[in-house]
């Protein structure tokens, strides 16, 4: 359990961590190459338990001071952890990386995450689109490849697991890949960046479409930098537009990726400022303005960033509306706020209304999800006394040192028994 102490004031400056959106993705890449060493890979929870479970595969590796240093050079499909396959979403791409080297894969079928359950009917139906006969039985993915290849196109529908999976598995293809709207996440196009860098062809149109030319062969030992997480990025916006005493500066902020998120924040009245070198000067804001919102695939409002955002119109004057495309029930860690006082109304599983403006009160609350544990973290700065906070385990799995970084702007949050 977590308690934060009541009327916070931020000062200072933060430094945003490197992205796991990115991370994942690349580190399961990797497994096509001899060698790798990647910097800028954040010290989370995910991470940590990807990389034990492809140390089952017979791949060591080193990670020390956000430098990963993984040797591939006898990596087998074998003796694969189950348990840790079942716990965690993210082995969804060992498909992409592991079946080019070996054919065929069997594997449990993956944990899940608490905003919806995920179905990977779409990603085996892709993999059967290239060649990949589907022998799947029971609680295993069972792919195998049928030693067909011609050039194929594929429709990812937004998706970016598959993007990234289809994208890992199709550099090493004889014939050539299109897949048709592509998700184009800023981790979707580092990823590309990656894999350009180390001789793949993979062009991207204006259309959410990407063309992945066949190469022979690709470079063994590589080196690369991951980006940082411009989620993380608009999670302290938001809290340096509610809870600063005068403001904050956000370091590393990838203001490039957030234009649709700044243009609401800008609609709602927080006030901010491009310094330089990608540093945003977030100032506090006594006067916000409501606002609706719509989620959806990037470039346009992310929905990693909606409870956040939610928290922010809390203190709006009016009533401003969320529209969440992307999720079913992603909504409910307003039942939760709830609790300190607030006064949204569900109207469905993807509208809610957030009336404003809201003094919020102390209590206990517990976090549905990933972003919801942040959004909560955000409420408590402007609560009135001290507040508690129970499923903390959650703050392990995205945000990296985010207590510490709090602490350094002030935030008083201790860790406490049950």
């Amino acid at each position: 359990m977590l308690k934060v102490a009541w009327w916070q004031t931020l000062s200072g400056e933060i430094t945003i961590s490197w992205s796991k959106n990115a991370s994942l993705p690349i580190i399961a890449a990797s497994l096509l190459f001899k060698k790798v060493t990647l910097k800028n890979i954040p010290h989370i929870w995910d991470v940590q338990t990807f990389l034990t479970l492809i140390e089952s595969f017979w791949v060591k590796y080193s990670f020390d001071w956000n430098i990963l240093k993984m040797d591939n050079s006898h990596i087998i499909a074998k003796n694969l952890d189950i348990g840790l396959i079942k716990k965690i979403r993210v082995w969804i791409f060992l498909l992409g990386a592991l079946l080019p080297r070996f054919k065929e894969l069997n594997i449990p079928y993956p944990g899940w995450c608490n905003i919806w359950k995920r179905s990977i009917d779409d990603h085996i139906k892709w993999f059967e689109a290239l060649w990949f006969k589907n022998l799947s039985r029971g609680d295993n993915v069972y792919l195998k490849w049928k030693l067909k290849d011609w050039d194929v196109v594929l429709n990812a529908q937004f998706s970016v697991t598959a993007t990234e999976n289809l994208l890992i598995w199709s550099i090493i293809r004889n014939w050539k890949t299109t897949i048709k709207l592509a998700a184009i996440e800023p981790h979707v196009l580092n990823l590309i960046d990656f894999l350009n860098k180390w001789w793949a062809k993979i062009t991207l149109l204006y259309d959410h479409t990407i063309i992945i030319n066949w190469v022979k062969s690709l470079k063994e030992e590589i080196k690369f930098e991951v980006i940082s997480d411009y989620i993380e990025s608009g999670t302290f916006i938001v809290f340096g537009a509610l809870a600063a005493k005068k403001y904050i500066d956000i370091k590393n902020a990838r203001i490039a990726d957030l234009t649709v998120f700044l243009e609401k924040a800008e609609e709602a009245w927080v006030k901010f400022e491009d310094l330089w070198n990608d540093i945003l000067r977030v100032h506090k804001c006594n006067n916000l303005k409501a606002v609706d919102i719509q989620t959806n695939v990037y470039p346009w409002f992310p929905t990693d960033l909606q409870s956040p955002f939610s928290v922010l119109l809390s203190q709006a004057n009016w009533i401003s509306k969320i529209h969440e495309v992307l999720f079913e029930w992603r909504l409910n860690y307003l039942i939760e706020l709830e609790k300190m006082k607030w006064h949204p109304a569900i109207l469905n599983p993807h509208e809610a209304l957030i009336f404003g403006k809201t003094q919020l009160k102390w209590t206990t609350v517990s976090s549905w999800d990933l972003r919801a544990w942040v959004a909560m973290i955000i409420a408590w700065t402007i609560a009135k006394w001290i507040t508690h906070i129970t499923n903390v385990e959650y703050i392990e799995r995205w945000y990296e040192n985010i207590i510490w970084k709090l602490d350094k702007l002030w935030v008083k949050v201790e860790t406490i028994d049950n």
